[in-house]
């Protein structure tokens, strides 16, 4: 690794590093206060409870909170006949595991929803190694609904309706993450959704790689990530570069 940077005494790395710091506590304040206007959003009441397909058999959404008032939902792009998961949709599964009993102490579930049938989740799921909660939305409309999930019909001169936008997006089915809300009297409502660059909040491997001197290093390559694989595949050959998902 060649070293483009200047090269300096002890006292002016302090120097520059703490006029970095101002910038990042700035950024650290504006999170907070994001965060404060997030919590401040109304909520939507969800017009029907959603039945899923789950290892102990149909289950309406209102029964997937484990006994807790929020619910954070994964959007994970697997379509039905798909030969596995999206990557890049992986890659944010990856850290849901060492997670989940955290979440759990502040009154958060974490529930993972493909499309793809229930047999096709479960084989892959085996395959990663992961015990998180995973249901299928296999002949419901939840994915539709939350537009993760696209139509032939749903495409208007190329474009679907994703991010809160109609845009270009190549895929039939898109990532996202979703939160809900359960009241005393058993209702469900939908307080917050984020999609494209918003899901990177479930990356938590990038927000290290962004502390090192290459960063992201991802400038020369055909798309954004297109160096993560699944995390049984890094030693196989690289596979041709396609995106699973761009992150309008």
């Amino acid at each position: 690794m060649s070293t483009p940077h200047p090269v300096v005494s002890r006292d002016r790395w302090i120097t520059e590093r703490k006029t970095l710091l101002a910038q990042e506590k700035e950024l650290t304040r504006l999170r907070d206060q994001v965060a404060r206007q997030r919590r401040a959003l109304p909520w939507a009441r969800l017009a029907q409870d959603y039945v899923f397909g789950t290892p102990d058999g149909p289950r309406r959404l209102t029964e997937l909170f484990q006994g807790r008032r929020q619910l954070l939902v994964q959007h994970f792009m697997f379509a039905p006949g798909w030969e596995q998961g999206c990557k890049s949709c992986s890659f944010m599964a990856d850290h849901l595991d060492g997670m989940a009993v955290h979440l759990a102490q502040r009154d958060i579930a974490l529930l993972v929803v493909s499309r793809a049938p229930l047999a096709e989740i479960e084989a892959f799921r085996r395959r990663m190694g992961w015990h998180f909660a995973w249901v299928s939305s296999h002949g419901n409309d939840f994915n539709r609904d939350f537009h993760v999930s696209f139509m032939p019909e749903d495409r208007v001169d190329g474009e679907v309706y994703y991010n809160f936008r109609m845009t270009p997006f190549p895929q039939q089915e898109a990532p996202g993450i979703s939160v809900f809300c359960k009241d005393d009297a058993g209702e469900v409502f939908h307080t917050y959704s984020t999609f494209g660059r918003g899901v990177e909040v479930m990356m938590g491997a990038y927000s290290l790689i962004d502390l090192t001197p290459k960063g992201r290093d991802e400038d020369a390559m055909a798309y954004g990530m297109e160096w993560v694989r699944h995390h049984d595949r890094y030693e196989s050959p690289a596979p041709a570069a396609t995106s699973c998902c761009d992150r309008p």
